[in-house]
């Protein structure tokens, strides 16, 4: 199972594939926090006065994680922290749709008659969530910036 866990190009592909989707679905949101909000809103979670907290520091967060895990920087607490957020998702989903609620999901668009949630949001973001379990657990550090640059270092040191 180790090696399992080891392997440099499944690593890489989903650190890739989790930055990729964070910092997509981040970039709408920040523009439009006010249209995030509602977005939020209509979950029926959060109290009212937590909404435009929520909406303006969620997307930065989601834009830092997803940046974090495209450049290989502090892998395991990114990977930690995209699954937080995905576990948090995947249960606000799961609520609005037991409760009947048809949203959009907001999550690449703020666009209300977009992305609406269902059986098929939940099967993926398990599939991303499962994407960040298996980084959090590798030991790879195959195309990360902190690997670039201890080459970088290795390579100043032998130089005469």
């Amino acid at each position: 199972m180790n090696k399992f866990f080891h392997s440099d190009t499944l690593t890489f592909v989903a650190r890739v594939t989790i930055g990729l989707v964070f910092v997509v679905a981040s970039l709408e949101k920040i523009v439009s926090p006010q249209a995030f909000a509602v977005s939020v809103a209509n979950y029926k979670l959060l109290p009212d006065v937590m909404i435009p907290f929520v909406a303006t520091i969620l997307p930065w967060m989601v834009l830092l994680v997803g940046l974090a895990l495209l450049f290989g920087i502090m892998q395991r607490g990114a990977s930690l922290l995209s699954g937080i957020m995905l576990v948090a998702f995947l249960a606000a989903v799961a609520s609005a749709l037991l409760r009947g609620l048809d949203i959009s999901c907001g999550c690449f668009t703020q666009d209300p008659s977009v992305g609406k949630i269902g059986w098929t949001k939940l099967l993926e973001n398990s599939g991303l969530l499962l994407l960040s379990i298996y980084v959090f657990f590798s030991a790879s550090t195959w195309g990360t910036v902190r690997r670039w640059l201890l080459s970088q270092s290795a390579t100043a040191i032998r130089q005469p």
